[in-house]
């Protein structure tokens, strides 16, 4: 009996999210191709099929919600409306949210892989790039109207939101990391122009996705 038509275009994506899960759990470098294939429900020998080389599916697997529509955060609590008016604010507060804290295997890779990227090749670097600037560029086409340096701001709080992300994992006191997420948030949603002065609950919004 054959397949069905979007069979090998499901496989495929089986693939890509076994491999998101075990390289943000435990870098590129110790997870097997035989591991991934089994995480998706597969046989080693199927691999290459789909992909070229475990690079070739490294780079797929750099992507996030804002160049994948298909891509699920998985992050109970956190709802991401990309038709939204709010945006750039839901965007800073779903990515400094606990749920993104706590969730590792579901996280954006821009969190769970820049070290792996910068060990990488061209590819992967290209694909990094891709998702930051589709992060910048949302934040800036959301910007409130009379933001100065838009593009900047915009810049400035995608790399708030992912450094401190990343700072925040790497720090044993949860208490302290939760904090540092509280005040990325609220510095994030100030230089977009989401702040108390435009919404009266943003910094009530902040402490309860950080705590």
């Amino acid at each position: 009996m054959p397949y069905p038509a979007n069979h090998r275009i499901a496989v495929r994506e089986k693939i890509i999210q076994s491999a998101r899960r075990l390289f943000n759990r435990h870098g590129f470098d110790n997870v097997s191709l035989q591991q991934i294939m089994s995480g998706a429900g597969l046989t080693h020998g199927g691999f290459y099929n789909y992909f070229d080389s475990k690079s070739d599916l490294y780079a797929e697997v750099l992507g996030c919600f804002f160049t994948d529509p298909k891509w699920k955060n998985n992050w109970d609590g956190v709802e991401i409306d990309l038709s939204s008016s709010e945006i750039g604010a839901e965007v800073i507060r779903a990515y400094l949210s606990q749920q993104h804290f706590e969730n590792v295997e579901n996280s954006c890779p821009m969190v769970a892989l820049p070290t792996d990227v910068a060990r990488s090749g061209q590819s992967a670097k290209c694909a990094f790039e891709n998702v930051f600037t589709a992060m910048v560029g949302m934040l800036e086409s959301n910007m409130r109207d009379g933001a100065t340096d838009p593009h900047e701001r915009a810049q400035a709080i995608a790399a708030l939101c992912v450094g401190g992300m990343v700072v925040a994992r790497a720090i044993s006191n949860r208490d302290q990391a939760d904090e540092l997420r509280k005040s990325c948030m609220i510095v994030a949603l100030r230089l977009g122009g989401w702040d108390s002065a435009t919404r009266t609950d943003t910094v009530a919004d902040a402490e309860n996705c950080a705590v």
